[in-house]
């Protein structure tokens, strides 16, 4: 882990994401690109009428201020840091950034998203996570040490997911930290007998490569089952994977990735199937 993009807006929880990358940062001997997007658009910077270039350069340089001011923190010493600035607030340019600069991670605040708010627009973390190729990790709270030592894993054992979980071993292994899996079974059309779900957990291993302990945990649906299953067993933070559907497909069909990434409490780093 290397390169770590940290998407911030000035507020308190892109402060606490900050934090934590510093943190992995420092662990990792890895470089932070911290990223601040403007709210101008093209006809700010290019009309002649009503807004004059010199307002566009003033604005510019006040975020250029803000952003310096904002990284005078005693977390950041000895850590290597580059400030980006993006004229527009377009949340693919996340995901254009981080394979510019080779990233392995994505680190960012949220408050979450409830409601018609969620429905209609949804949060800021839910496009990033939606257009990002990387795993994201999302912060809701300050955390002075990060380092996650039991990361829950919620699977659903097709085999899409095979390069999700791998992915999630891999970030397992780069904290040291002991990666439980989960299955959440649901009642319904999804309900799954005990025999059907070791069925298919030994299909599952098979494809991975190597035998597989995973936890089978009873809920209501998968996104309850999955934090109710973080919470009982203590863990640091849960990885989901995410489809990253867009437009008329995620409006109608959601995810659940991201919807956990809204929900929980505790750390979830996400990873596109």
């Amino acid at each position: 882990m290397k390169n770590i993009i940290v998407p911030i807006d000035f507020s308190n929880t892109s402060a606490y994401a900050l934090e934590v990358a510093a943190s992995i940062a420092k662990e990792k001997s890895a470089t932070l690109y911290v990223l601040h997007m403007l709210e101008l658009n093209r006809a700010m910077l290019t009309s002649t009428e009503g807004f004059h270039p010199e307002q566009t350069v003033f604005l510019i340089k006040l975020a250029e201020k803000h952003l310096k001011e904002f990284l005078d923190k005693p977390y950041l010493k000895d850590v290597k840091v580059v400030p980006i600035i993006k004229h527009y607030k377009v949340f693919a340019e996340i995901a254009n950034v981080a394979k510019e600069k080779d990233a392995d991670l994505i680190v960012m605040g949220s408050e979450g998203a409830d409601g018609l708010k969620e429905m209609f627009v949804g949060s800021n973390t839910e496009k990033v996570v939606r257009n990002s190729d990387i795993p994201v990790l999302v912060i809701k709270s300050r955390i002075s040490d990060f380092s996650p030592k039991e990361i829950v894993f919620a699977c659903d054992l097709k085999n899409e997911n095979i390069h999700a979980f791998q992915r999630a071993k891999s970030i397992a292994d780069t904290f040291s930290a002991e990666l439980k899996l989960v299955y959440v079974n649901t009642p319904g059309d999804d309900f799954l007998s005990t025999a059907e779900i070791q069925e298919k957990i030994k299909s599952f291993s098979e494809l991975v490569g190597f035998d597989l302990l995973i936890a089978i945990y009873n809920d209501y649906n998968v996104e309850r089952g999955v934090l109710n299953f973080g919470m009982e067993t203590g863990a640091d933070m849960i990885g989901v994977p995410t489809h990253g559907r867009k437009g008329l497909s995620h409006f109608f069909m959601g995810s659940i990735g991201e919807d956990i990434a809204n929900h929980a409490s505790m750390p979830v780093v996400t990873f596109k199937i």
